[in-house]
């Protein structure tokens, strides 16, 4: 029984590209397997465009190397670049051409088959769910609408591997929805997804594993729950209730993973107790209140997150 790890989709080993004495992206090396989605994270100017860039082979590395399904990404014409599908933060349609046009010229840069592009075409309106607005110009559509158009330009030959850069900026709620729902689908059909955003929440949610580039360099990388605890801190429980706080206060701190437990200085009817991992201690906590005759009316917890990592990491919020 062979039990190596599948090939990875997309590895990218020591890449670094200079711009005169700047250097935009220094060693960074990442892969991404089949099925994983992928979130690069980082401040304006970390390096994050540049490092797509040279994924899609748009612009050629100072040093490094770049390969897709195993096969050499560069900036000239080649197999690799048939297996990516690239989706810019700006929005690369015909605005005079129809939703379907538009599909079906992108589908040609590929060289598609004419029924192969048929039935692609189909399977990309209803993947982005704009079917019924197929035969309408694009310069009629909603902007999130040609977001979500952006995307299946970027899906109808079939990539191994996309690459979302920024794809729900300046979009209504509802396509911003569709559009995580159409990445988590890719997902689950085995489709490699490299994804940058400036919304935490939406990392937090696509992302199997999150890269954090700053100053160039891929300065932290893992699951969101192996980041967060790379800062150590822990959760905090504020537990509204009536009752001898005093007492269950005292009595929390007897669990071993309580690591403080108070009243709340501001307010008379809260405890507030500093624990890791919260949710697993919870029932624990509320057992034991039960047990001391405390009655909890509302029970908050407060989790790092990779908002508090990313922070910690950069020194900056990820809008900024």
């Amino acid at each position: 029984m062979n039990d190596a790890a599948p090939q990875p989709v997309l590895d990218c080993a020591h890449l670094v590209r200079r711009f005169g004495d700047r250097t935009a992206v220094d060693d960074v090396s990442l892969r991404i397997a089949p099925g994983e989605t992928y979130g690069l994270l980082g401040p304006n100017g970390a390096g994050k465009t540049t490092a797509i860039r040279m994924v899609c082979g748009l612009l050629r590395p100072d040093a490094g190397t770049v390969r897709v399904a195993g096969l050499p990404v560069s900036t000239a014409a080649g197999p690799a670049k048939r297996l990516i599908g690239f989706v810019p933060q700006e929005v690369a349609l015909y605005p005079d051409l129809s939703v379907r046009e538009n599909l079906r010229f992108f589908g040609r840069l590929y060289r598609l088959p004419r029924r192969r592009l048929e039935a692609r075409v189909a399977e990309v309106l209803d993947l982005i769910g704009l079917t019924a607005r197929a035969r309408d110009r694009v310069d009629s559509l909603s902007g999130g609408m040609r977001r979500r158009l952006n995307i299946g330009a970027g899906l109808v030959h079939a990539p191994t591997l996309l690459v979302l850069d920024e794809p729900t900026v300046g979009v209504d709620p509802q396509s911003r929805h569709a559009i995580l729902e159409s990445v988590t689908r890719f997902g689950e059909q085995g489709m490699a997804v490299l994804y940058t955003t400036h919304y935490m929440e939406e990392a937090e949610r696509l992302c199997d594993r999150v890269g954090i580039i700053d100053r160039g360099r891929l300065i932290a990388e893992g699951t969101p729950r192996e980041l967060v605890s790379l800062v150590a801190e822990r959760d905090r429980v504020r537990l509204t209730a009536v009752g001898d706080l005093d007492a269950f206060a005292r009595a929390c701190r007897r669990f071993t993973r309580v690591e403080g437990a108070a009243r709340g200085g501001d307010r008379d009817d809260v405890v507030e107790v500093v624990v890791k991992d919260a949710r697993s201690l919870l029932p624990e906590l509320l057992d034991l209140a039960h047990r001391q005759g405390v009655h909890v009316r509302s029970v908050e917890i407060d989790e790092p997150d990779l908002e508090t990592v990313f922070l910690h990491l950069t020194g900056t919020a990820l809008r900024e």
